[in-house]
């Protein structure tokens, strides 16, 4: 494995420069040249490459976003567009390469990969958290960090107009990022894409109660992918339905994809940057670095591209009950 090729594709997150860091370098230290494609995929089809070396990831740890920019490809999803990328890899004569991103990322990985039988590692950059073979993905805690300092921010009028603020953060398909800003911020409740029923209705008549009337602030957190309908929708009901309240709706929106990222994102991030060059020169293919209880562990992007994990049902308990 003398050069190897990085890029970061789909949307972006905070940690995936400290990753990109951390595989520049540890090539260097071994000896490996490092190529960084722009613009995700369309990069490597376009021959957008651009030769790193140690001082080119300077001062880089603690930037958001990414330095080599990152977009959704629609050329590689064509065979053209890959026989295209793999004719500019061989040419720039890569080895392998890491991808990072989520799961539309290990998807074309994959793809890419079995066609033609090309070295690719993938570490897990998407800030829904929604990806098999790891406890935490880059970017999400970072963007649950910047959920709380925005709602900690609005309960502050909250308290001061007596109102209630429907909030809605990202989660198109998975509510991760909403179960827990919902506990951090103590909201009254949560609607999440996972829920197998509609909670309007019980959100109605727990609103309604005389016990959440007496309260000061009262704070719902919408997943914008939730089943129940996206913030405004659930604030229009409200309205109808909760007389006497004074309600407002607020999109986070992309201020949560946004931001230094936090301590712990850059440890993690750097502990998967180091592994997936050492993944790659020891000859593993086809699997994401990821960390569970702490541990780096590797899972192949087919299963890592599945989740099938349920919101925890004791956490939603623990979040009616906590917020009495």
């Amino acid at each position: 494995m003398k050069k190897i090729g990085v890029l970061t594709s789909g949307g972006d997150s905070p940690g995936m420069n400290a990753a990109v860091r951390a595989v520049v370098r540890t090539a260097a230290y071994h000896g490996v040249q490092v190529v960084g494609v722009q613009r995700g995929y369309d990069g490597l089809i376009e021959n957008d490459f651009v030769e790193f070396g140690r001082g080119s990831v300077a001062n880089i740890l603690q930037r958001g976003g990414t330095i080599l920019k990152s977009m959704r490809s629609d050329g590689f999803r064509t065979l053209e567009g890959r026989k295209k990328a793999f004719e500019n890899i061989k040419n720039a004569e890569i080895d392998g390469l890491i991808v990072i991103g989520g799961d539309g990322t290990f998807t074309g990985a994959n793809i890419f990969m079995n066609e033609f039988d090309f070295p690719i590692i993938g570490l897990p950059g998407t800030i829904d958290n929604d990806l098999v073979g790891t406890d935490f993905t880059i970017g999400y805690d970072t963007a649950l960090n910047t959920v709380i300092d925005a709602v900690d921010k609005i309960r502050d009028t909250a308290e001061s107009h007596n109102r209630l603020f429907v909030v809605e953060v990202m989660g198109k398909d998975a509510g991760f990022i909403a179960l827990r800003a919902g506990i951090g911020c103590g909201a009254a409740a949560i609607l999440y894409p996972e829920s197998e029923e509609d909670r309007l209705k019980d959100l109605v008549v727990r609103m309604n109660s005389q016990g959440r009337r007496k309260k000061l602030s009262n704070i719902v957190i919408v997943a914008e992918g939730a089943k129940e309908g996206d913030a405004q929708s659930v604030g229009n009901v409200l309205k109808k339905e909760c007389p006497g309240y004074d309600i407002r709706v607020v999109v986070l929106g992309h201020i949560q994809r946004g931001g230094s990222p936090s301590c712990m994102e850059r440890v993690r991030a750097s502990q998967m940057g180091f592994e997936a060059v050492n993944s790659l020169r020891e000859g593993r293919r086809g699997e994401m670095v990821g960390m569970v209880n702490d541990k780096i562990s590797y899972t192949p992007f087919a299963k890592a591209i599945k989740n099938q994990e349920k919101i925890d049902v004791n956490l939603l308990k623990m979040i009616d009950i906590l917020s009495i």
